[in-house]
């Protein structure tokens, strides 16, 4: 150990670490995402796949990151000390946190501009009489199923006027023709944005001792407000309506592999395992730090935060289709379209639509404050570890990826911001963090090894893993990300946002975009290979064997060498 590695920080209270991790896991996606999946996917039957995979493989990966950050106090780089040939992937993870921060800010800085939006007795999005909506808006009291017809279902409809205020007002997505034509950035969500990378700089310059302590607001605070708007919500008319729906079991569905697909990827993503930022997390708690309790809980409470969320939104969504009369399925969406437009308009029509408007769009600030402050941490605490002068100049550091991360959001702000944004979204962290994950696992459960592994654990906790983590570790959840890996290239169709379909060049881009950070792992790898000194099958035994093992190699004892090594379990 040199000299200035000894006094590593640690969180103030564990309470800290607890709630940075539950703040980082519950996103955006927990409140757009699963409800409507549940709701498409046979409702409570979605829920046999989507346990069966955080038991197998969301939990193991999750105990497996914590595990590894605490036992080896590291980044997600530097922790490839355990098995130096696999540290390319480390670099993969950081890339990949990296990209997510330049179009997932963006959405955060849109929840902003809602939030100020909202400041008025009247909200802006309530009827069609504004300077930005276009001569076919239609007020929503005049749409009901007739007026819609077979054409296309509410949620879809495009000209009421919360569908224009988010179109028209926020993206001015009908001043762009497409993709290549982006424009400049918008001056008003520019001005978000900046505050946005500010309160991001802000809660990270000084590193967990300032983290730790802005998540006890931005991991509290959706909580209260999704209590707030359920309680809202189970009292309007309509909501049972919406809830049945939302939870109305057809095992059938279940026959149909899109349906686990959908369980697996939602599963994987949502505990955002992978993305260095639980080994970041981790690898600033105490030594002795019980993480088997810490991945259990903070994973299941991610979990039931996304089926309480769902109440929240069907109830609000029953409401929404007994005022037009029209089904649930035709107001029923996910994304952007979920919280940006159809929530938002329901809000609207209450009375003091003013007060609910504001605690929503604090709560989608908060979501996404502190799992952005997650990737950020994973991308300095990777970094500066691996580069001790970045870890001297903390405090610049943290600028300097705030800022760049600012000026690469600015394409996503433009005119037809909203194309660079569906695309990064769909490459730069879709069949890449799958890949980094697998790799990550093979690195940990196959070359390093299970039993290895299950030791350290052991030397901090005081106890072993049981057969089932260290099974699901070798075996079971490398081959869930093997097939998600599968799947998610598979399924890959073209890109498109609504009726626009993205041009074949932009598929490339894209592409290019998910490979330059898979890249890492077969260059690193060669790299170390080239670097290393003796015969080729010392490259390798140097390659695969713990940094702090390097003397038995010299020995020719190489245990990586001998079949019991890649038997044991």
């Amino acid at each position: 150990i040199s000299g200035e590695d000894v006094v590593r920080e640690t969180w103030g209270k564990k309470m800290d670490f607890l709630l940075s991790v539950i703040g980082f896991a519950v996103d955006l996606a927990n409140v757009w995402r699963f409800p409507y999946l549940c709701y498409k996917n046979g409702g409570g039957a979605f829920l046999i796949p989507y346990v069966l995979f955080l038991f197998i493989a969301g939990m193991p990966l999750f105990y497996m990151e914590l595990a590894l950050g605490q036992y080896n106090r590291e980044g997600a780089a530097t922790v490839w000390k355990i098995c130096p040939i696999f540290k390319g992937v480390g670099y993969t993870v950081i890339i990949i946190a990296l990209y997510v921060g330049f179009y997932y800010n963006v959405i955060i800085a849109w929840s902003l501009y809602y939030l100020f939006a909202s400041l008025t007795s009247e909200l802006p999005w309530l009827n069609c009489d504004n300077p930005w909506n276009s001569p076919n808006c239609t007020e929503p009291q005049h749409i009901n199923g007739t007026f819609l017809g077979n054409r296309t279902s509410y949620a879809k409809y495009k000209n009421t006027p919360a569908a224009e205020f988010y179109e028209r007002r926020v993206l001015h997505i009908h001043e762009s023709k497409g993709i290549n034509d982006l424009g400049l950035p918008r001056w008003e969500l520019t001005l978000c944005l900046i505050l946005v990378v500010f309160i991001l700089c802000f809660s990270l310059w000084k590193g967990v001792k300032s983290s730790g302590k802005v998540v006890y607001v931005t991991a509290t605070m959706p909580y209260i407000v999704l209590l707030v708007l359920l309680i809202r919500g189970i009292t309007l008319p309509g909501a049972m309506n919406g809830i049945r729906a939302y939870l109305h079991i057809d095992l059938k569905k279940l026959n149909n592999p899109q349906v686990w697909i959908d369980a697996a990827t939602q599963i994987f993503f949502s505990l955002g395992a992978g993305f260095g930022v639980l080994i970041a997390f981790a690898s600033y708690n105490k030594f002795d730090n019980n993480c088997y309790r810490d991945a259990i809980l903070t994973s299941s409470i991610n979990c039931i935060t996304s089926f309480f969320s769902g109440f929240a939104v069907f109830s609000v969504l029953g409401y929404m289709a007994h005022q037009h009369h029209v089904n649930i399925k035709d107001v029923a969406t996910e994304g952007a379209g979920l919280v940006f437009i159809i929530y938002p308009e329901a809000i609207s029509t209450l009375p003091g639509s003013t007060f609910f408007a504001i605690v929503f769009f604090i709560m989608l600030l908060t979501l996404g404050i502190d799992s952005s402050m997650g990737g950020m941490e994973a991308v300095i605490t990777g970094l500066s570890d691996d580069f001790k002068i970045l870890k001297r100049n903390r405090k610049l550091f943290t600028f300097a990826v705030a800022f760049g991360t600012f000026l690469i959001a600015l394409l996503c702000i433009t005119n037809g911001g909203i194309f660079v944004l569906t695309l990064l979204d769909r490459y730069a962290a879709g069949t890449s963090i799958l890949f980094g994950v697998l790799i990550e696992a093979i690195g940990v459960s196959w070359f390093y090894g299970v039993d290895r592994f299950s030791e350290d654990i052991e030397r901090m906790m005081g106890f072993k893993p049981g057969i089932y983590w260290r099974l699901c570790w070798k075996f079971v959840s490398p081959a869930f990300l093997l097939l998600a890996v599968i799947a998610s290239i598979v399924t890959s169709g073209d890109l498109r946002y609504d009726d626009y379909i993205f041009p074949r060049w932009s598929n490339m881009v894209g592409w290019s975009i998910a490979l330059s950070s898979m890249l890492f792992v077969p260059i690193y790898a060669i790299y170390k290979l080239l670097i290393l000194p003796g015969t080729f099958k010392e490259r390798i035994a140097y390659g695969i064997t713990p940094e702090h093992e390097h003397h038995l190699v010299k020995e020719g004892n190489v245990r990586q060498f001998k079949l019991r090594h890649w038997l044991s379990i």
